[in-house]
């Protein structure tokens, strides 16, 4: 039962879409200022500023993120309740669970959590749902089982702000429900005993950009302190930088803003990875063919995260969680490479999908958005899919995987529009949604795919206009090529972690050539770009397409990265757009 948005417009689906240059204007004053100030280079000082950090003091904290500036965990509205909630359970031996999710960021929440009530003396239970057969968040069946094995407080990580009925079913059962969480939160918010998330009304603390792990590491800084100050700890206590690996893989890995307190987080966390005490991601990284040295945010991104990920997309999460608890190395490169299986089995199917959705549209033009369905499709892949599409097409996109009556699916949205709002429109034909403004997912019955297809398309045709489907390439200044060097890199640097709200520096030339260019791995485009003398090598992931290329002068939006092996550094340019004749 495959399916897709009938065309409305005659013509060919535009998969490679005219896009719209934009180059930052410079700020010369502010740029001296910092210079000045700071002792950077122009370039550097207008990355800044491009950053909202034109003021030296501020651009000064964010170059030098202090451990020292995390904000108060007690600043988070029920703090008190759920710390003193958490004492009394200890003190009387209740038994407790964490219940996570199946995504990096509950995974990593989950572990994290388990292993901090185990340095307490405490033997947490932990609980991270099936994705096929319980779906995301709480469920009635998982907290009967708890209940059933004496389990008297639940505290999740990553999900229960919209599991109003779950938590009144735990409560009429006697057990008391903690949330930890960071997601948008319905107007019916559960009424749990405490509910710790930044982004609910007349919550103090000042940052509202934490992912799951970064709620509840908040929750083990409040309960340490709160421990410490009643004599808990008799001799030392628990080192809490050294949780702050699994702080940074789930915070990079869900796309928060890397800004503030998560910048803090990230920073650090990236340096405990680096260090390797964690059995688990030291494994994992091997697997993953990382090379040792620095540890990059996007080498979590794109290398660990996935594989943390393919466990709660085909299989079980527990694999991963049982991964990030080892402490034993030879179980841990067992269950890493097992992991590695999972992912390149998720590339495959994933690649599956995608051939299949984009020959469903061929000879189609979409609207102002895409809503596909199969029963052929995994629905643990199907985001991934998703977010492809939107990178082809320009525009919402909606995948749904059929199973019995019912169909699961995951929404990805562009800049000029809010995917949770438009599910939002259609609520009353979905059984269930939620998500953020960029991504989300939905539960819809079978009888009511087509309504919601049509429904949305409606929708999105009468919120976007022809121009909010041209994609941007915002290009953070534009540079001669001589001006790209080491001095500079190791300058640029000291902007990373980069992310979400800080994103890796985008730089153009115009007027360059391209030579030598060859198809690398079946899929990627090498060349050499060159301008008045300067030759720089470069590589543009997933290119390919764009060969043969050569003989004509260019416009090329790149990051500049070092290229480092065996202890040499080559400067090297990440080619994200290439424009002729510019």
């Amino acid at each position: 039962m495959p399916g897709v948005c009938p065309a409305r417009t005659a013509g060919p689906l535009p998969l490679m879409t005219k896009k719209r240059w934009k180059v930052l204007p410079p700020d010369p004053g502010a740029q001296s200022a910092l210079c000045a100030r700071l002792g950077i280079r122009p370039l550097t000082a207008q990355l800044l500023i491009n950053r909202g950090l034109a003021e030296p003091d501020r651009a000064s904290s964010f170059l030098k993120p202090d451990i020292n500036h995390l904000h108060d965990p007690f600043l988070l509205k029920d703090m008190d309740r759920a710390v003193e909630r958490i004492v009394s359970a200890i003190a009387k031996r209740e038994k407790i669970a964490v219940y996570g999710d199946y995504d990096v960021d509950g995974t990593t929440s989950a572990a994290m959590l388990h292993l901090f009530f185990r340095e307490l003396g405490v033997d947490a239970a932990c609980h991270i749902p099936d994705r096929l057969t319980e779906g995301y968040g709480l469920n009635a069946g998982a907290i009967d089982r708890l209940c059933g094995e004496g389990v008297r407080l639940v505290i999740t990580v990553d999900c229960g702000s919209s599991n109003r009925d779950e938590v009144r079913h735990a409560s009429s059962l006697g057990v008391d429900v903690i949330v930890t969480d960071h997601h948008e939160l319905p107007e019916d918010a559960p009424a749990a005993f405490a509910l710790l998330n930044p982004r609910q009304k007349g919550c103090a603390f000042p940052f509202k950009g934490l992912a799951g792990v970064g709620v509840a590491f908040n929750l083990m800084m409040a309960l340490r302190s709160r421990l410490r100050r009643l004599g808990w700890f008799r001799g030392t206590e628990p080192n809490l930088r050294r949780y702050l690996d699994l702080v940074s893989v789930g915070t990079i890995a869900d796309m928060v803003p890397l800004v503030d307190e998560n910048r803090i987080l990230v920073a650090h966390g990236l340096k405990e990875i680096e260090r390797g005490g964690r059995p688990g991601l030291k494994a994992l990284a091997e697997a993953a063919g990382l090379r040792p040295g620095r540890v990059s945010s996007g080498a979590v991104a794109f290398q660990l995260a996935p594989r943390i990920n393919a466990a709660g997309r085909l299989a079980r999460a527990s694999a991963a969680f049982n991964l990030l608890v080892s402490g034993d190395a030879g179980e841990a490169r067992r269950l890493a490479e097992a992991l590695n299986r999972e992912n390149a089995s998720r590339q495959r199917i994933e690649s599956g999908i995608l051939e299949e959705a984009l020959s469903m549209m061929e000879g189609k033009t979409p609207d102002r958005g895409v809503v596909l369905f199969s029963e052929k499709w995994h629905p643990g892949v199907i985001g991934i899919v998703a977010s492809r599409l939107v990178e082809r097409l320009s525009r919402p996109v909606v995948m749904i995987a059929v199973d019995g009556g019912s169909g699961r699916g995951s929404a990805r949205g562009i800049k000029s529009f809010d995917i949770l709002e438009g599910l939002r429109s259609c609520s009353a034909l979905l059984e269930r949604y939620g998500g953020h403004r960029g991504a989300a997912g939905l539960t819809v019955a079978r009888e009511n795919i087509e309504r919601f297809r049509d429904a949305f398309i409606d929708h999105l045709n009468a919120a976007l206009t022809d121009e909010d489907l041209v994609p941007e390439v915002v290009c953070d200044a534009e540079v001669p090529l001589d001006g790209i060097d080491r001095p500079f890199m190791m300058e640029m640097e000291g902007l990373a972690p980069f992310g979400s709200s800080n994103r890796e520096p985008l730089l153009c030339v115009r007027d360059a050539a391209i030579t030598g260019a060859s198809i690398a791995g079946g899929k990627h485009l090498r060349f050499t770009v060159a301008q008045n003398g300067c030759a720089r090598g470069a590589i543009g992931f997933n290119l390919a397409g764009l060969h043969p290329i050569g003989g004509k002068r260019f416009r090329i939006a790149f990051s500049p990265f070092l290229d480092e092996w065996q202890g040499n550094a080559g400067l090297r340019l990440r080619i994200k757009e290439v424009e002729a004749g510019a």
